[in-house]
């Protein structure tokens, strides 16, 4: 049984979203300082570049999430 979203529901979402954007922001931030360090930084890159692709993937994932809370909402 799938349950109706709530307004509570949905704005918990957007607040996780909203943290999460802006932790991808400075893992992105961090990338770049990464990449204009190189090559003395080539051993931080593969770790940064995961883990910045795996924040903006989770993004990606939760706000297709919200928009189909949001539209089975109204």
């Amino acid at each position: 049984m799938i349950e109706t979203p709530t307004l509570e529901t949905i704005e918990a979402l957007k607040t996780k979203i909203k943290r999460l954007n802006s932790q991808a922001g400075q893992m992105k931030m961090d990338l770049h300082d990464i990449a204009e360090g190189l090559p003395a930084d080539l051993d931080k890159l593969p770790d940064a570049a995961t883990k910045t692709y795996n924040i903006y993937q989770e993004l990606a994932d939760l706000k297709k999430q919200l928009k189909t809370l949001e539209a089975q909402f109204k």
